[in-house]
């Protein structure tokens, strides 16, 4: 039995039925204030059958940008699907969100405890809870991340290599870059996968920050998948960006040389060539100002916002070889 036969849906003892539409709030825990915590699980069904999305965003309580994504598809009512299933989870980790803090209160990246266990930490589960509740229903998914530590990425899917399916669905959301990277346990990203979920990774912006652009082009990829999957509702355009996804292999991390005072000269998203000066680092009596320079030429996909680094700090993630030439 396909997913999207179950002509029931049913999350947290509440069923949604074709062509209606749910907030399913999932309770599992409540703040040291006794305060009662609410995610918001928003499903939208059509009348017709079809396949079911999951859009989701907030796994990392900073990550404000995929937040906004996934609210501006609500609110332009994207997720109102012409067939199948759209299940919205803007904010994951609320917990997080909260405080502005990527992980959550019981000090865990959420996104490395899955699939979680019934009687583990708060992180482990809640973990549990959405692959038991809600991906059992999931046909695709869409998860948002922007850059952490005041890095930003630029718009970009993240996919596991020798995929196909994963590879042709990356092409129709078609951002401006794609990046192999295998699943890392622990991951939502790796028990969607084991569960049978076709899911992208977005990453885009950076954390406690919207930036419009990014938003775009996260909503835009949106609207093209569900296009393709016969859901993108019928008074809704797709626009088709004149570039075409630039597939990246290899890629490697630029760290800082020295600690002191961050110039950054380079665009995110850029071309560089080897040898190009990328940014200055310098201390703050004027006496020193080193050059950060290119070490090969490649694509600039991720770029330091921070204006003070320390040594080792990661600061410009490059492309090593294009892989679409």
């Amino acid at each position: 039995m396909t997913h999207h036969e179950r002509k029931n849906i049913t999350i947290l003892k509440e069923t949604i039925l074709p062509g209606e539409s749910k907030t399913i709030n999932m309770e599992i825990a409540k703040l040291h204030t006794m305060t009662k915590l609410k995610i918001p699980i928003i499903v939208e069904r059509s009348k017709f059958e079809g396949p079911t999305i999951l859009l989701t965003a907030g796994l990392h309580g900073d990550e404000i940008n995929g937040v906004e994504i996934v609210r501006q598809i609500i609110i332009q009512s994207i997720n109102k699907p012409k067939i199948g299933t759209i299940i919205c989870i803007p904010v994951i980790n609320v917990f997080g969100f909260l405080n502005l803090k990527r992980e959550f209160p019981d000090g865990r990246d959420l996104n490395r405890v899955f699939p979680g266990s019934k009687t583990g930490s708060l992180a482990s589960r809640f973990a549990y809870y959405l692959l038991q509740e809600v991906i059992p229903y999931v046909d695709y998914a869409i998860d948002f991340h922007a850059g952490g530590a005041s890095r930003f990425n630029a718009a970009q899917v993240r996919i596991v290599p020798d995929n196909n399916e994963l590879k042709a669905l990356a092409d129709i959301f078609n951002a401006p870059f794609g990046l192999f990277s295998k699943n890392i346990s622990g991951s939502f990203r790796n028990s969607c996968d084991k569960l049978g979920v076709k899911m992208l990774l977005f990453e885009g912006g950076k954390s406690i920050d919207i930036n419009d652009n990014i938003t775009k082009e996260g909503v835009d990829g949106t609207k093209r998948v569900l296009f393709s999957l016969g859901m993108l509702n019928a008074r809704k355009r797709i626009s088709t960006p004149e570039h075409t996804t630039l597939y990246i292999e290899k890629s490697n991390w630029i760290r800082a040389k020295y600690s002191g005072m961050f110039h950054g000269l380079t665009k995110v998203g850029s071309f560089v060539e080897k040898g190009q000066i990328l940014a200055t680092i310098s201390d703050p009596y004027g006496k020193v100002e080193h050059k950060l320079k290119a070490p090969n030429s490649g694509y600039i996909i991720n770029v330091n916002d921070s204006p003070i680094v320390y040594v080792g700090d990661a600061i410009y993630h490059i492309s090593n070889i294009n892989a679409n030439e």
